[in-house]
């Protein structure tokens, strides 16, 4: 969850250190930032799990979190959790989100694990052999590859709300079908 150091800037940095000094395993860097990412993670889908759903429930009116659009969320990730959970850890904020919605929208643990520790380890690889393979050089296309990750996410982020909002009555009915009845706080 990027407490007490974000996961990125400590695995780039124990990659170009590796690079650099030959002090360090590259094979350990990553061992350590899959470890990281999968427990940081698997933390945060139980804190989601235990108290998520009951505080969706709860207070989510508040802020427009209808019952019927926390059964929406919940049949979605039963149908797309493992996609979220996967390539939520390539993008900044959806990272430090989706392991909590996932426990909160009562993913399968199994499955969110296998999803987790796979994003978790490609993740770790991608980031650690281009800070490692690219060295200093890393910095002139970190900058460029960010924003274009950014606005990809951005863009998807608004492609999903426009869906969303174009499917949503077909989407209310399915998730409705597939749990019938009200949401009660577990």
């Amino acid at each position: 969850m990027g407490l007490p150091l974000p996961g990125e800037t400590c695995l780039v940095s124990a990659s170009l250190y590796a690079g650099a000094t030959g002090n360090l395993s590259l094979g350990a860097v990553i061992a350590a930032a899959v470890a990281g990412a999968v427990i940081g993670d698997s933390v945060g889908f139980w804190i989601g799990r235990s108290v998520g759903q009951r505080t969706l429930i709860r207070h989510g009116p508040r802020i427009g979190i209808t019952p019927e659009k926390i059964k929406l969320g919940r049949y979605l990730f039963m149908r797309h959790g493992g996609k979220v959970v996967f390539l939520g850890r390539f993008v900044a904020v959806l990272r430090v989100l989706a392991a909590l919605l996932a426990g909160a929208n009562r993913m399968a643990w199994p499955r969110f694990l296998l999803f987790n520790a796979t994003g978790g380890l490609v993740w770790a690889t991608v980031f650690a052999c281009g800070a490692y393979f690219f060295g200093s050089r890393i910095e002139a296309v970190t900058g460029p590859v960010g924003v274009c990750l950014l606005v990809l996410a951005a863009a998807g982020l608004i492609w999903l709300i426009v869906m969303l909002r174009e499917h949503e009555a077909r989407l209310l009915e399915e998730a409705e079908q597939a749990l019938p009845g009200p949401l009660m706080p577990t």
